[in-house]
């Protein structure tokens, strides 16, 4: 059963129906748009699907770009939603690219990092977690950083279609039981897929909800 009703999933329908369009890629700090309204930013692993997730979550096919070789994306990109402009969204920078260049890390580790520590637009992020796999030890170093910089987050799972459901629901046990744990974390877990369109409305709900 889901947590929205059908009011909160038909509202962030229409939200999402309406524009959403690129703003920019900031690669450093001092590139970053001003913070004039709320912001949800997507956090995930390289090749966790978070490219495909975004296009599917706002009906674009190529909105955000999608690659096969992980760790593309090394800036914050940014979305504007609404118009007049309400929101915006920010994808990233992937984590946990392992053929990276160790400057490359680096570098993504201080955006980031301090990204989240000064942003006051930032709501919440979502934190994206490849169903077939679960919580990583890289994704935990994602979380203790929202944890030690007080940013709400809930974790999203992806690629829910390619595991059973059985399977599904035991990933979603062990990924909620985590969450419980940490101070920052939103107790309850969005199981989704960009194949299928499963979850998309709860996510879209829960984009709308974060925004307070």
């Amino acid at each position: 059963m889901s947590e929205f009703d059908e009011d909160a999933i038909e509202t962030a329908r229409k939200i999402f129906a309406g524009p959403v369009a690129f703003l920019k890629s900031a690669p450093a700090l001092e590139h970053l748009p001003d913070p004039v309204v709320p912001e949800v930013a997507f956090a995930g692993r390289s090749n966790v699907g978070k490219s495909s997730l975004l296009n599917k979550l706002t009906n674009r096919n190529s909105l955000a770009r999608t690659s096969n070789t992980p760790g593309r994306t090394q800036e914050l990109n940014f979305f504007d939603v609404g118009e007049p402009l309400a929101f915006r969204l920010v994808d990233m920078p992937g984590y946990g690219f392992a053929k990276a260049p160790k400057d490359v890390v680096r570098k993504w580790r201080y955006l980031v990092n301090d990204f989240l520590r000064g942003r006051q637009a930032l709501k919440r992020a979502l934190v994206l977690i490849d169903a077939r796999h679960g919580i990583k030890d890289v994704d935990r170093e994602i979380m203790d950083m929202l944890d030690k910089a007080a940013v709400s987050y809930r974790l999203v799972l992806t690629k829910a279609d390619k595991i059973k459901p059985t399977e599904l629901d035991k990933v979603a046990a062990e990924t909620a039981e985590e969450a419980r744990k940490r101070p920052a974390a939103h107790p309850d877990i969005l199981s989704t897929s960009s194949e299928t369109g499963l979850g998309m409305p709860e996510l879209r709900a829960a984009v709308i909800e974060a925004l307070g």
